[in-house]
């Protein structure tokens, strides 16, 4: 029984890979409290400590100051190690390569016919869906929430319509304010109905606040009566419910303009403009502070008493207190950096396996930076002469020595090529276990690498590492690319009037160094060879890296210049309308035909023979010939 008791339970989670460390993990499998005070708050679930604590953790590898963070339990000479970059290296690396060159939105059907498909609603919804991109800087908030994913093993985006620019708006969110609520019979896997965003705001004498926490809450619930903006009795601004009189005099609640209401069950209803078929559901949004000295009691981010609430009041005027935001669905959007584990909610960071790698590197780097200050400035030992406090190791320095003199120094130049040696071995370790080849590091010389087919052939671990990345990520902003259409059409854009959603995508560029001239030629054989159409040979030159917007534009610039094609098309059809369509042109007007007329047939009753004669011309005019 007294191992028993002694025994440390192991932890292991979705951040058991940080257990090695004894700050994150103490023998109760708690991060230590010193080092981590914000995964301790006492509003944070216990279910969350450990991830916030990882995220912290991470966060200052990538800054090059996990060695600040040690200092809290293996004191000052924790500073002491060297630090120089690596994780962060691997990070920008790992992103580069998931987001390939550059990025595309996709609507199936659009570029194009598709079976089943409406080409011009898809060409319109894709033109929209680019010029949003381009407005909203998409491509940024991409980076900044795909750097936290592969850093942190999470990213976050969250979605609102802005009434003053006409357009849905989308923001990077840090992963330590996001606190989905996933019950214990939950999938972690889909999509939770309730959100927090949850931070700390530190004291701020001069305005004279308190320490305080706010919190921003989406949650899918049933329609309720309509509300509008009010005032509580102790004058904190909510809002009420909108009654009105019935016929008998009573109050009762009035329904948003569209609801429905059932007689027998009193469920209400709504038609959204996505849906076929009515929702009893909508997605409340609330934005409340608390003092942090007025919560008592066990109470964390999910169980916040509202009555000690002060509700935020938006520019129009609404308070923020279960506002009826017109939407069926929770406009966040949670980015894995990997494909989590059956009935999970999080990724994993890339700096997982290797994290002990990295220490081993730092550890070697501090050693040899140790190593080259004895190389550089040697230890030198002087005999036959007595030692003077001034005496030092300097160029152009003279020494006197007396009779058996002798200078002896320590040569540590091997020990410190060991030590480079050891780290290059390091970073090797640390290439192979993230399935990151160095030549993908870009620490190979290309000029090196015995054959195009070679390098291919060495980056076969980064494939099935970016593939399986990009699936965690695929559903995610198809799903993102789904939400900003219908926050276009809840906010009754006039651009999108009429639009009927349709499945875009978020299409990665290449990651890997391709053979451009290699594949154009590849390309021009094909076309004219007629083993590929056009249009796949412009999509594996756009793939390549070939600066080509729109593959339909560039398709038809093409066409509008293949004259022999346009002659072989007029063989073929002998019409002109088609030709001229192919070319990109109209047809010239032709001039009418006229009339056919034939020659005179003769007098009435006379033989029709030209020749005036009988049938065989060879018989004459009739009897003999002379």
């Amino acid at each position: 029984m007294g191992l028993m008791t002694r025994a440390k339970a192991v932890v292991i989670d979705a951040w058991s890979w940080l257990n090695y460390k004894p700050i994150y993990s103490d023998p109760r499998g708690m991060p230590h409290r010193r080092a981590f005070p914000e995964a301790k708050a006492t509003w944070v679930p216990p279910t969350d400590e450990r991830r916030l604590a990882a995220y912290k953790l991470l966060a200052a590898y990538d800054n090059n100051q996990a060695a600040e963070l040690a200092e809290v339990l293996d004191g000052p000479d924790a500073r002491e190690k060297r630090e120089f970059g690596d994780p962060s290296l691997f990070i920008d690396a790992i992103m580069a390569h998931v987001l390939g060159r550059e990025q595309h939105i996709t609507v199936p059907g659009a570029e194009h016919p598709d079976e089943g498909v409406d080409q011009a609603m898809a060409e319109r919804v894709q033109t929209l869906l680019r010029d949003w991109a381009e407005d909203e800087l998409l491509p940024m908030r991409v980076q900044q929430t795909e750097r936290k994913a592969v850093s942190l093993g999470d990213g976050v985006y969250r979605l609102a319509w802005d009434p003053a620019k006409q357009r849905a708006t989308v923001r990077s969110v840090d992963p330590g304010f996001y606190f989905p609520v996933i019950g214990e019979d939950d999938d972690g896997g889909e999509f939770p109905t309730r959100v927090h965003f949850a931070w700390e705001l530190p004291e701020d004498p001069r305005r004279d606040l308190k320490p305080r926490i706010r919190r921003i809450t989406y949650e899918l619930a049933p329609i309720g009566p309509a509300t509008a903006a009010g005032v509580s009795e102790d004058g904190r601004a909510i809002r009420a419910v909108r009654t009105m009189e019935d016929a008998d005099g009573n109050l009762v609640p009035v329904l948003g303009q569209g609801d429905l209401a059932d007689p027998e069950s009193g469920t209400v209803t709504r038609m959204y403009p996505w849906n076929d078929q009515p929702s009893g559901v909508t997605c409340y949004l609330t934005d409340a502070t608390w003092n942090l000295e007025d919560l008592k009691g066990q109470v964390d981010v999910d169980s916040l008493p509202l009555d000690k609430a002060t509700f935020a009041t938006r520019s129009d005027g609404e308070v923020l207190d279960h506002l009826d935001l017109l939407l069926d669905f929770v406009p966040v959007v949670h980015i894995p950096n990997t494909v989590p584990p059956a009935e999970e909610h999080w990724g994993q960071s890339s700096l997982a396996k290797v994290l002990q790698v990295f220490d081993e590197l730092q550890g070697s780097d501090t050693d040899s930076a140790r190593a080259s200050a004895t190389t550089g400035l040697p230890i030198v030992g002087v005999s036959g002469v007595n030692a003077r406090g001034d005496m030092h190791v300097a160029p152009g320095q003279v020494w006197s020595l007396g009779d058996n003199g002798k200078i002896t120094t320590v040569d540590t130049s091997s020990a410190l090529r060991e030590l480079r040696e050891y780290g290059h071995d390091l970073e090797d370790r640390a290439a192979k276990v993230s399935r990151l080849p160095a030549v993908a590091l870009g620490t190979v010389d290309p000029s090196k690498a015995p054959s195009g087919y070679a390098l291919d052939i060495s980056l076969g671990p980064l494939d099935s590492l970016i593939g399986s990345m990009r699936l965690a990520r695929d559903h995610k902003y198809a799903l993102l690319l789904k939400f900003v259409q219908r926050l276009h059409l809840a906010g009754q854009h006039p651009d999108w009037v009429g639009v009927t959603v349709q499945p875009a995508r978020l299409v990665f560029g290449p990651y890997k160094p391709t053979d451009k001239a290699g594949i154009l030629e590849q390309v021009t054989d094909g076309v004219d060879k007629g083993v590929i159409s056009k249009e796949t040979g412009i999509r594996m030159l756009m793939e390549a890296g070939f600066p080509i917007d729109d593959a339909e534009e560039e398709l038809k610039r093409i066409d509008a210049r293949s004259f022999a094609d346009a002659r072989n098309l007029a063989d073929a059809l002998n019409n002109p309308e088609e030709v001229a369509r192919f070319l990109g042109r109209q047809a010239p007007d032709e001039p009418e035909t006229p009339p056919v007329i034939l020659p005179p047939t003769g007098n009435d009753g006379e033989d029709d023979d030209p020749l005036g004669g009988d049938d065989d011309p060879s018989q004459g005019s009739g009897g003999n010939t002379s």
